[in-house]
C-alpha cells in the first residue's frame, strides 16, 4: 500500500544557514495531520513553501497521492498540485473585502462532490461581523482565521498550515482547535502543520516531527515524542522535564543520590554501575505528606486543573512535579514537600 503523501531524503533550503538536512517522512492515509515543531527560523516555513511548489529541491523527491510532485527531474507548479498553503502572516488579497477573500478559495474546490459549507467555517471561525471589512481593517488574529477559512473551503488534497492559531485570542483558541481537527478528519483533509506550540502539536497532530539543529530529530506519534524523546536536544527543546544523574543498580532500578532507588522498566539497556542522565518529568513523582524523603518548594505554578511544584534537593537539582488543584493541603516557597517513596517510574528513559 502507497503512502499518501512522501518525503524522501530532500534538504530543504532558503540558505545557507536557513536548511534542513535530509528529510524522509510519510503520512499514510488521507486525511492524516502531521505538525511540525521546532525553533524560530530553523526552516519549517522554506518546507512548507517547496512542498507547495514555491522553491524547487534538487536532490530526494516529493509525492502526493502517487504522483511525484517534486524531484531533481520534477517539478509541478503549484497551481497544478491542488495544494493549499496558509502563511502565518496576512496572505489576504488587499483589494477585496473578508467574504470575497473567503469566496476565492470556496471557488476553487467546484468540482468537488463533498464540500465544505461557506456559512459553517465562517461561524465555527468567528467571521460573521467582518465578512464586510477589507484587510486594513481587520486585526492580525481576524485576518489569519479569514484566510484559513479560505484555505479550508479550498478543499485541497494536501493543506499547509503555517502557525494558524498564532495570533489568535486565547479564550476561542482551543474551540476553534476541536473544530479544526473535527472537520479536517471528517472531510479527510490531509494537513501539515507548522507550530511552535507543542501542547497544539500533540492535540492535532497524528504524527509530530521535531526540527532541531538543520535535521528532523525525531518523527513519531505526539504520545511517544512526549514520553520517549529520543535525544537529550528534543528534552531540552520540549522543555516538559529536567534530566538528572543516577546509576543504574540492576535491570529494575536505578538510584540517585538525592532521591534513592527508582524502579521502572528501562527503554534501553544500561549495564549495571552505568552513570546516566535520567529524565524525570512532572508526573513521574508523587505526591505524601507523610514521606520521609521531604524536598524544599521554590516555585508553585498554578494551571487551574493542575499546580507544578518545583522542588529544590540538597545538590540543589530542581525538580518539578505535578499535584491535582484540588489536593487538600497546599505548600507554599520554602515549605517541605513530602514524595512518595518507593519511586516508580512505568518507562525509565535515559541517556549516556
Amino acid at each position: 500500500m502507497k503512502n499518501f503523501f512522501e518525503i524522501n531524503n530532500v534538504t530543504f533550503a532558503a540558505s545557507k544557514k536557513n536548511k534542513v538536512n535530509n528529510v524522509s517522512l510519510k503520512i499514510e492515509n488521507e486525511g492524516d495531520i502531521i505538525c511540525l515543531l521546532g525553533p524560530s527560523g530553523i526552516g519549517k516555513t522554506t518546507i512548507l513553501r517547496t512542498i507547495a511548489g514555491l522553491e524547487k529541491i534538487r536532490s530526494g523527491s516529493i509525492s502526493l497521492n502517487g504522483r511525484i510532485i517534486s524531484s531533481s527531474k520534477t517539478h509541478i507548479e503549484p497551481e497544478n498540485r491542488n495544494i493549499s498553503l496558509s502563511f502565518q502572516d496576512n496572505s489576504l488579497f488587499p483589494h477585496y473585502n473578508v467574504i470575497d477573500n473567503i469566496k476565492f478559495g470556496a471557488d476553487r474546490n467546484s468540482r468537488k462532490t463533498k464540500k465544505l459549507k461557506l456559512d459553517d467555517v465562517i461561524e465555527f471561525l468567528h467571521l460573521q461581523n467582518i465578512k464586510l471589512k477589507y484587510p486594513h481593517e481587520i486585526s492580525s488574529g481576524e485576518a489569519q482565521r479569514a484566510a484559513l477559512a479560505r484555505s479550508l473551503l479550498s478543499m485541497p488534497d494536501l493543506l499547509l498550515l503555517d502557525e494558524p492559531l498564532s495570533n489568535i485570542d486565547q479564550n476561542f483558541k482551543e474551540e476553534i482547535q476541536v473544530k479544526l481537527k473535527q472537520i479536517l478528519r471528517d472531510y479527510k483533509i490531509t494537513t501539515i502543520i507548522v507550530t511552535h506550540d507543542s501542547y497544539e502539536a500533540f492535540y492535532l497532530g497524528n504524527k509530530c516531527g521535531i526540527i532541531l539543529n538543520g535535521q528532523l530529530k525525531q518523527y513519531d506519534d505526539p504520545y511517544n515524542v512526549h514520553h520517549f524523546p529520543n535525544s537529550i536536544e528534543v528534552v531540552k527543546f520540549l522543555n516538559k522535564g529536567i534530566l538528572i544523574p543516577a546509576t543504574v543498580v540492576d535491570e529494575k532500578s536505578l538510584e540517585n543520590k538525592d532521591l534513592g532507588i527508582i524502579k521502572g522498566d528501562f527503554i534501553k539497556h544500561y549495564p549495571k554501575g552505568a552513570n546516566v542522565k535520567l529524565l524525570l518529568q512532572p508526573e513521574d513523582l508523587e505526591h505524601d505528606d507523610k514521606s520521609t524523603l521531604k524536598l524544599e518548594v521554590v516555585d508553585k505554578k498554578f494551571r487551574g486543573t493542575n499546580f507544578i511544584y518545583t522542588l529544590k534537593t540538597e545538590s540543589n537539582l530542581l525538580i518539578p512535579v505535578f499535584v491535582h488543584s484540588h489536593h487538600v493541603h497546599q505548600h507554599e516557597v520554602e515549605e517541605k514537600f513530602g514524595v512518595k517513596k518507593p519511586i516508580h517510574i512505568d518507562h525509565i528513559v535515559c541517556f549516556d
